[in-house]
């Protein structure tokens, strides 16, 4: 009996030591796989550095690449479009103006009753159309016609409050959120339609003119007095409410800014120069790049596969649209080379832009104690169950590290701007307020985004000058800001209210 209790100890001495060496190879295998994981982590953040000389380094590109783009037609990756808007409103605009909002399946109708000087925005009403499928690939002559008819039915319900003057036609500001030639402050041939349009026989045309044709076909008697795009609109609300606003940025879906540029610093401008002297610049700065932008291989590889390759550079790593995707293709890196989310892949976590930016921003805000809400969005989108507070808190700081780039960059581009205005210093002991409006889900619902934007800018310009630049939130200028448009834009301008 002793022989088989001392086989039997050692037998199960053995097992023991199996079993502890299993746990041990585990151990050493599970820390291997974690320390892959933030090698993964430290190379995304040391490749997404932005340290504040990069940044000057961006600006600068931004001022000359602005300075090559008004200068001739190509000459830039900025198309620096001259947006013929050279009367932005003054606060003193009278009188009930009309807009439309078309830039996605809906539009808006939209109307402002305007009291001048002390009253500013005494009324307004807006209602919402959803285009019907078929018309989004039919005929341009269906969709405008669809358009005017929804027009004609809005202008009927005006009512109490809404005063339109005697003897006037009605006026609108148009704003048409897809690429346009603009040939004046009230045409433009549309370029190409984006957001799933596709009306042949729209292109080349001008979108004035052809809502303008719909409109006499069912005798609405109302013209077109400016054609905007959204960053223009916002401009235009900025403007109104504070003179100071000298431009405006769009940090939504999509990204662009406009400004406002002294007319004579614009050499590819031939016609005459404007009696303000002013001329508002549209500068499509998602199309900006530069060799000196943070790019990781990531962003590389989002680019090749996205449906227009090579194009909006500046855009795919500051917008809303692709921040998400971006924190989605460096946890698929991590899954894959360092078992992140256990021995196989997620299958979700291999589609294409299924991690929003608001639930990337929703995880990045998380302050409960265990990330209650970071795992709530790793099950509940990517189905993703039991992660540790350990690989939780890794997630927050991929998204910090993501958000805090874009929003650097938003900075650093909007000092380039200052720049090109010379805003950027104290000129004569003189210091010149200069207020830059900005709208869009991203900046408005963003916090941590908005709030390291804010800090970088301030950065940037130094505490003297930091004090007289201030950025304001100007909300809904696509709507607003086109009525406005058309009171400053206004065949009326002058004439005297009889």
């Amino acid at each position: 009996m002793g022989k088989v209790a001392v086989g039997a100890a050692v037998v199960c001495a053995a097992a023991v030591c199996a079993a502890a060496a299993l746990v041990v190879r585990h151990r050493m295998q599970s820390s291997g796989r974690w320390a892959r994981a933030m090698a993964i982590l430290k190379e995304v953040e040391e490749k997404c550095g932005t340290p504040i000389s990069k940044l000057r380094q961006v600006a600068d590109a931004m001022t000359v690449e602005m300075h090559a783009g008004l200068a001739s037609e190509g000459g830039s990756k900025l198309k620096m479009l001259i947006s013929y808007v050279d009367n932005l409103p003054t606060g003193d605009e009278k009188g009930l103006f009309y807009a439309l909002d078309l830039g996605g399946t809906n539009f808006r109708v939209l109307r402002v009753q305007l009291g001048g000087k002390d009253k500013s925005v005494v009324n307004q009403e807006f209602d919402e159309v959803s285009i019907p499928p078929h018309l989004m690939t039919g005929t341009s002559e269906e969709l405008f016609d669809f358009i005017a008819r929804a027009l004609e039915k809005f202008v009927a319900t005006e009512g109490e409050g809404f005063h339109p003057a005697p003897g006037r036609q009605r006026e609108l500001g148009f704003t048409f959120s897809f690429p346009v030639r603009q040939l004046s402050i009230s045409s433009g041939t549309l370029i190409k339609w984006t957001k799933g349009f596709n009306i042949e026989d729209a292109v080349g045309q001008d979108v004035v003119g052809e809502l303008t044709k719909s409109m006499e076909k069912i005798g609405l008697d109302m013209r077109v007095a400016a054609l905007v795009n959204d960053t223009i609109g916002t401009l235009a609300g900025g403007r109104y409410h504070n003179q100071d606003v000298a431009a405006a940025v769009i940090l939504g879906t999509g990204t662009n800014a406009a400004y406002v540029e002294r007319a004579h610093a614009i050499p590819k401008w031939h016609g005459l120069l404007p009696k303000s002297g002013e001329m508002v610049i549209n500068m499509e700065w998602g199309n900006f790049r530069s060799s000196h932008l943070p790019l990781t291989e990531y962003d590389q590889a989002l680019d090749v596969e996205s449906l227009n390759p090579g194009e909006q550079i500046f855009e795919k790593i500051i917008s809303g649209m692709y921040l998400g995707e971006v924190v989605r293709r460096v946890l698929s890196r991590m899954a894959e080379e360092a078992d992140f989310f256990g021995d196989t892949v997620p299958p979700k976590l291999q589609i294409p832009f299924i991690l929003r930016t608001p639930d990337m921003s929703a995880m990045h805000h998380d302050t409960s104690p265990d990330l209650r809400v970071v795992g709530g969005k790793l099950k509940d989108i990517l189905e993703i169950s039991n992660t540790s507070l350990k690989m939780r808190k890794t997630i927050v700081e991929l998204c910090d590290i993501v958000a805090t780039r874009g929003a650097r960059l938003s900075a650093a581009g909007i000092f380039g701007i200052l720049k090109k205005l010379g805003r950027d210093t104290v000129r004569d002991g003189e210091k010149q307020k200069s207020v830059i409006a900005l709208d869009g889900g991203l900046y408005e619902h963003y916090t941590k985004f908005s709030a390291c934007m804010e800090s970088t800018l301030k950065e940037l310009l130094g505490g003297e000058i930091a004090e007289s630049i201030v950025i304001e939130h100007s909300n809904d200028g696509s709507g607003i800001g086109a009525a406005l448009l058309a009171a400053s834009h206004s065949q009326y301008v002058g004439v005297e209210e009889s």
